[in-house]
């Protein structure tokens, strides 16, 4: 007889969902199983639904736990259970997707049964998907920015929330940045929160230029850059509650702004949430009784188109916008603006940082030069998976010792 895969069943909002390899581990080295992944999203599930339920959900699945491929899922499996609901996205490439929109505690189990650690909605309601309810502040710091820097850009993004009367409710990223939303009316489209978002980073660039940057290009960015461009169609960011795949399990915790200031986000994981959310509850809980108005950084987006700073660049893979200037990296300009160096590309993160050591080997004098910021590492997301390419800046490294681009290492053609 064919052996049969373990099982177990859970009880939530109702439903009896069947959990398969129960455990599984998901994270070696914490020991962390899918059957614990699914009793955390139960333990925290009134948070996670006001985060991410009621949205349609991308799928980020890792079936073989975090030290193996993750894969991104638009489409919603079609062996699903019948009381799942679904909802038809089109996305800026013409293409369409039936995407998961979870809304009761079942459906959180269901997904991370099938491996979804994190929560990555859209900031749309089902119910209207052309119209975004959140605009998302997302704090990523360059490499070698220290969490105490990135608190202090968050600070600067808590008084420019104020002085424009909108409410910021902050998480960790449960990585290495903060995220704040902020709820809004669904009366803009997305263009129009996207030109928000990057009036507000641009104020905030304004008020701290020594530490946050609006530049678009990795290799023009200092500091923490405001990822305005989390606000265009398509895109998704981790939800609160998600879970990360970090060896520790760590979750994207949301916080008072005076906790803010005082946390260690490594102290928020898979283990460890469950218990400060029996204890304190949702700190985002009213977060949808406090809607704002986009008004005034609106008129701050038309200010800066009359002074001439106009659009921004766009993720690579959209249509050429009006207003948009030239889509080119400043690497790759005819004059190029920072000397940059090309090393290597794969499908996983690991074997392109292998190339990276390879090179600092090969060229130790211009490595010793190299500044944390200037090695780019770039999640290129494909169709189905994201694969690594590494980029080095050379202009800490006296132009005698700066080595000339050389072949890829490793070179694989992305096809994923």
């Amino acid at each position: 007889m064919p052996r049969q895969t373990p099982q177990e069943v859970v009880v939530a909002a109702g439903r009896e969902v069947t959990i398969t390899n129960p455990a599984k581990v998901l994270f070696p080295d914490a020991g962390y199983t899918k059957l614990d992944l699914v009793r955390y999203y139960l333990a925290v599930a009134d948070g996670a639904l006001r985060a991410a339920g009621g949205r349609p959900n991308v799928l980020v699945r890792y079936p073989n736990g975090i030290k193996g491929e993750f894969f991104y899922q638009k489409r919603a499996p079609e062996s699903r259970p019948p009381w799942t609901e679904i909802v038809s996205l089109r996305f800026p490439s013409g293409r369409s997707a039936d995407e998961l929109v979870p809304r009761d505690a079942a459906t959180l189990a269901w997904m991370a049964n099938m491996a979804c650690l994190e929560l990555h909605p859209h900031p749309v309601r089902a119910e209207d998907l052309d119209h975004p309810d959140e605009l998302r502040i997302d704090l990523d710091p360059v490499p070698g920015v220290p969490w105490s820097q990135i608190l202090e850009v968050a600070a600067v993004v808590h008084a420019t929330l104020g002085d424009f009367g909108l409410i910021g409710w902050p998480k960790t990223s449960g990585s290495r940045g903060i995220h704040v939303y902020v709820r809004i009316a669904q009366q803009w489209p997305f263009a129009t929160v996207r030109r928000a978002a990057l009036a507000f980073a641009r104020e905030v660039e304004r008020r701290a230029p020594t530490i946050a940057t609006s530049k678009w290009w990795k290799e023009e960015r200092h500091g923490v850059f405001l990822d305005y461009n989390q606000n265009a169609k398509d895109r998704t960011v981790a939800a609160a509650y998600s879970v990360r795949p970090t060896p520790d399990g760590r979750v994207s915790a949301p916080l008072t702004w005076q906790e803010l200031a005082e946390c260690d986000p490594h102290d928020f994981t898979l283990k460890t949430m469950p218990g400060r959310f029996a204890e304190v509850g949702d700190r985002h809980r009213d977060i949808d009784t406090k809607v704002c108005e986009l008004t005034r950084l609106l008129e701050l987006s038309d200010r800066h188109q009359k002074e001439g700073l106009g659009d921004a660049p766009w993720p690579p893979h959209y249509r050429k916008q009006e207003g948009e200037p030239a889509r080119v990296q400043p690497s790759r300009r005819r004059t190029p603006k920072f000397p940059l160096i090309e090393i290597g590309r794969a499908q996983k993160k690991e074997d392109a940082l292998a190339g990276l050591e390879r090179w600092r080997a090969r060229h130790p004098d211009a490595a010793s030069h190299l500044q944390p910021a200037d090695v780019l590492v770039d999640a290129m997301r494909g169709r189905f998976r994201t694969w690594t390419r590494i980029r080095i800046n050379l202009q800490h490294v006296p132009e005698s010792l700066r080595p000339p681009q050389g072949p890829l290492d490793p070179d694989e053609t992305p096809t994923w």
